[in-house]
């Protein structure tokens, strides 16, 4: 009996560890273009399958701007402070994302770096993303707080930089894209980009300056599908991340994310990030609980239909998480 109790034991733990494995394959991808792994400026392309799940196709751009990947499963790191943020960020890693997303708002960026730091993964292999402070918006804050932020998370650069809101200055915040400019010159931003951007404010960036965003991080989940606006940036090359991608679960309840996820043996937040997924976006979800951790990184092997997608779209209603870009200055 007890030789039969330890053997349980020890194939529970193999057991552990293969799952680790796999969550971790499946959400890193690997050389051949895993499933995390999307180059810039993609479209999802349900049915274009590797081993780990669904992979997206790149669109027929310069090749000079395709080198770079960027992972399209992101962690988010919103309140997440001290020594317990730190935990659940190694946590994030030790499960296999590979893409860490910060700001300089969220007053966490030294906690990030140590989190890398602590999860002995070397720094190439991780994706990380912080952002510009609003009162940071003239050149001279900008740069002394660019700054900061690179001592903060103990590294010498950042794989993407952006300008966290525009606020209502159109002057200002074209003045910091120029300014932002210089940070992608010099090595210590290897791409530069925007958050909570509407077209119009886009449009005066690239008008103003000739240089175009990487990427614009909005807030989008079924209450808020922003296709026109996702549309607009597709159009022009951007890449576009979703925050708050699950919408703090405001429609897990609904009927028909409901109903999907049942008819998929699914949950209703791997089916709401899978809907992410194949309309081309980078998903930034964020939790402090392993479980859901793991859960939300369980979406590639599995894909919705053009119907399921329509009825989750469907959910549209305007309703926002956050402030109305237009609206915020300050």
């Amino acid at each position: 009996m007890r030789v039969r109790t330890i053997c349980s034991s020890i194939m529970g733990r193999i057991s552990s560890i293969m799952g680790r494995i796999t969550v971790a394959r499946r959400v890193v991808g690997d050389d051949r273009g895993g499933v995390l792994w999307a180059r810039p400026y993609q479209v999802s392309t349900p049915g274009c399958r590797s081993s780990f799940g669904v992979m997206s196709r790149a669109a027929e751009v310069s090749t000079s701007l395709l080198p770079m990947r960027i992972p399209q499963l992101g962690f988010g790191t919103w309140r997440l402070f001290g020594d317990e943020g730190c935990d659940v960020v190694v946590e994030a890693l030790d499960v296999g994302y590979r893409h860490i997303d910060t700001a300089q708002m969220y007053g966490n960026e030294e906690m990030v770096g140590k989190a890398i730091s602590l999860s002995g993964i070397p720094r190439e292999e991780i994706w990380i993303t912080t952002k510009l402070d609003n009162p940071n918006h003239a050149p001279v804050s900008a740069r002394d707080s660019f700054a900061r932020s690179l001592d903060a998370l103990g590294v010498d650069h950042v794989d993407l930089f952006l300008m966290h809101w525009p606020l209502r200055d159109e002057a200002g915040f074209v003045r910091t894209w120029e300014t932002m400019q210089e940070f992608s010159s010099d090595g210590r931003a290897t791409h530069i980009g925007v958050s909570n951007f509407h077209a119009h404010h886009l449009e005066a960036i690239i008008e103003a300056t000739g240089v175009t965003p990487f990427a614009n991080q909005i807030e989008v989940h079924p209450y808020l599908v922003q296709k026109e606006l996702i549309d607009f940036c597709h159009s022009k090359r951007i890449l576009v991340e979703a925050w708050s991608p699950l919408g703090r679960g405001r429609a897990f309840a609904e009927p028909v994310i409901v109903t999907i996820a049942e008819q998929l043996g699914r949950t209703p937040a791997q089916v709401v990030l899978r809907w992410q997924l194949q309309r081309g976006l980078v998903v930034i979800p964020k939790s402090a609980n392993r479980e859901r951790i793991i859960e939300n990184s369980q979406i590639f092997d599995f894909e919705l239909t053009d119907d399921q997608m329509t009825a989750i779209t469907s959910l549209h209603n305007g309703e926002r998480i956050g402030p109305d870009p237009d609206e915020r200055d300050q």
